[in-house]
């Protein structure tokens, strides 16, 4: 009896105290927090407007449930033109693809920036900064700047195979389609010193062979055709021939007309074939010769991370009862807007010496190089 005539009016004033609490939140002065639910429902007069005026959402949605607008002046981080450059360079393809273009060797649009001028401009051009026909990515006696160590295993040697060389074009009077493809003509000129070391002899100069000719290239969409003449002659190194007194050189030359033509079946593949028949031939050398083979790579500009690539060349000559050799390369690439191609990758070749003062010697090579071609 004691506790209940205590107890009740403390309980009297905690229930006054919660209904005078609940009476304050409803006449406008909110609880410091509001847990995140649903409000009650509440008649709001909205007032009266004209038709058209947009109606200000505080006037009858709760406090509560309004997102303030973020203020002015929130930074943005946004990547700069060197970032997108170094995004659109490397390890995918780039922004402007090269899918949507039939081009074998180079992005039309690219090309014309690099440039400067129109790719379809069908006027005569001199010195244009790029070429419609390549060098034989395999062909050992093409023009080019290379280098590729080697086994010979026939004779257990290191060698060291050097070309200082390169193609250009002098004139052209060619137009590209909307896919990239040439029609017209090329007149290029082309040149080549193809050297040999040997580095089980101190690098000494074994033998070299120089080559020279001008290509007249005609250019039908996915078929190109070449008219060339070149000249080719051999020659032996002092340091070989104090080496091997007994050895006889030979004055290994030639003057060759030639009639080649290449194929794209498809932008990364290119079929090409070529006959020469010299008009002029000494010690050793004999009129006709027969090459083909093929090159594959993705078209258009690399980037820094570069593709595979795969080259296969066989050049039948008559001097050795049309024997010959077979050259196999495979390996990475990169090209450049103007179209040159830098390779890597492995190297194996057999058959006849690509050295033609020892023309009807067997060789065996297994080794790597590094090519950049025209």
């Amino acid at each position: 009896m004691v506790a209940a005539r205590f107890l009740t009016p403390l309980l009297c004033a905690i229930t006054a105290g919660v209904i005078a609490t609940d009476q304050s939140a409803c006449a406008g002065n909110p609880p410091l927090w509001q847990p995140y639910r649903p409000a009650p429902h509440h008649h709001v007069m909205v007032p009266a407007r004209k038709v058209g005026t947009p109606i200000d959402p505080s006037a009858i949605v709760p406090q509560q449930f309004i997102v303030p607008a973020p203020p002015d002046g929130i930074p943005i981080e946004a990547l700069t033109d060197a970032e997108l450059d170094q995004l659109s360079a490397c390890c995918g393809e780039s922004f402007n693809s090269v899918k949507s273009h039939f081009d074998p060797i180079i992005d039309k649009h690219l090309k014309s920036l690099s440039t400067g001028a129109s790719a379809s401009n069908g006027s005569l051009k001199l010195l244009p900064g790029d070429v419609i026909w390549h060098s034989y990515w395999a062909g050992a006696k093409e023009p080019r700047t290379a280098g590729t160590f080697f086994k010979e295993t026939g004779n257990d040697l290191s060698l060291l195979d050097v070309t200082l060389g390169g193609r250009s074009s002098l004139l052209r009077d060619a137009t590209q389609n909307d896919q990239g493809l040439w029609h017209g003509w090329e007149l290029q000129i082309e040149g080549a010193a193809n050297l040999r070391l040997n580095l089980d002899e101190n690098g000494d100069l074994d033998a070299t062979d120089f080559r020279f000719g001008v290509p007249f290239i005609l250019a039908r969409n996915q078929l190109h055709w070449k008219i060339a003449y070149y000249h080719l002659s051999s020659h032996v190194g002092d340091e070989f021939l104090v080496r091997n007194p007994g050895f006889s050189r030979i004055n290994f030359s030639r003057d060759v007309l030639v009639l080649g033509a290449s194929y794209f079946p498809l932008p990364s593949w290119r079929y090409y074939a070529e006959a020469g028949w010299a008009f002029y031939d000494d010690e050793g050398s004999a009129p006709w010769e027969l090459q083909l083979g093929l090159d594959y790579a993705q078209p258009g500009p690399t980037g820094a991370c570069g593709i595979p690539f795969f080259a296969l060349n066989g050049h039948l000559r008559e001097e050795v009862d049309f024997g010959g050799n077979l050259a196999i390369q495979a390996g990475w690439l990169w090209r450049g807007h103007a179209g040159r191609v830098l390779r890597t990758g492995l190297h194996y070749y057999n058959g006849k010496s690509s050295q033609f003062e020892f023309f009807d010697q067997f060789e065996q090579h297994i080794g790597f190089g590094l090519w950049q071609e025209y």
